[in-house]
């Protein structure tokens, strides 16, 4: 579960759609032919040394060296991922699964790339074979999770989720798109359950307290949502909603000056991180703070 990086994107409420991003261990080879197998790790020694093209080229070599070796075709796809190219990297997890139907995480990985893709449809299919080969891996789970909540199938997206925690439970994101996915629900006291179980796994999880935080500012906990915010905001110090959050919450308590000053360090966050749109929210709310003063 090492792969599982949680992100944010702005929407337009509190509460944040997940974003996606994919990383799973490379593979060394323990039998193939000793060319391909020298390639594939000399690709593996240059990941490990931040060489990502030099990487690449020598996966490319494995694939020619030896175009039936699972391994090669699915280290230059995560290779490719990581460099941003996801048509190819989808490709070459493709050529993993027909080199080796049984490759389990070559099926997850390619349900990945073509979820990131907004492919819905086939990016279930194979992450369900996926599941079905491995019914232990917990990303499978997880990403499978990813495409039903996309897709607005909530409670089987819950099932995957909950099977994603129980199979990786040091993992904090399963738990964390759980909560996103209550709250879709409206199950507010399910929602908080999940996100203080994220927080429990990783203390600094900046979106997990932002959303919890959002949780308890529409419950009218504003202590509880005010410190859940700040949480988030010491957990990422760039995390624009987490100020912008704060200053709501300022507001409501009749704290001007201090709403003041932290929708100002937001409106420069987002203003600074080319988010224009919620840059102009948070003068908009700055000049509310302004007149209440």
């Amino acid at each position: 579960m090492n792969g599982f990086v949680g992100l944010m994107v702005c929407g337009s409420s509190l509460l944040l759609a997940p974003a996606i991003v994919i990383a799973l261990p490379a593979i060394q080879v323990a039998q193939a032919a000793q060319t391909a197998e020298s390639a594939i790790n000399q690709g593996i020694q240059y990941i490990q040394q931040g060489k990502l093209s030099d990487a690449i080229a020598a996966f490319r070599r494995a694939t020619q060296l030896d175009p039936r070796l699972p391994a090669a075709h699915y280290n230059l796809g995560l290779a490719l991922r990581q460099q941003g190219q996801l048509q190819p990297a989808a490709t070459a997890f493709y050529q993993a699964t027909q080199t080796d139907p049984t490759f389990a995480l070559a099926y997850a990985n390619l349900g990945a790339a073509l979820l990131e893709g907004n492919n819905l449809p086939q990016a279930k299919d194979y992450l369900q074979r996926a599941v079905e080969l491995n019914p232990k891996l917990g990303l499978a789970h997880y990403n499978l999770g990813l495409v039903l909540e996309r897709q607005g199938s909530f409670d089987p997206a819950i099932g995957a989720y909950r099977r994603a925690i129980a199979l990786s439970p040091t993992a904090p994101e399963p738990a964390y798109h759980l909560g996103l996915v209550y709250t879709q629900q409206r199950k507010a006291k399910e929602a908080r359950t999940a996100f203080e179980q994220a927080i429990k796994i990783d203390p600094n999880y900046a979106e997990a307290h932002y959303n919890l935080g959002s949780l308890l500012f529409a419950q009218g906990d504003l202590t509880g949502a005010l410190n859940a915010f700040r949480r988030s905001a010491q957990a990422n110090s760039n995390y624009a909603n987490a100020y912008y959050a704060a200053g709501l919450v300022f507001i409501r308590q009749n704290k001007f000056t201090d709403a003041q000053k932290v929708l100002t360090y937001a409106k420069d966050l987002y203003a600074k991180q080319g988010n224009s749109p919620w840059a102009t929210k948070a003068e908009q709310q700055l000049q509310k703070a302004k007149l209440g003063r």
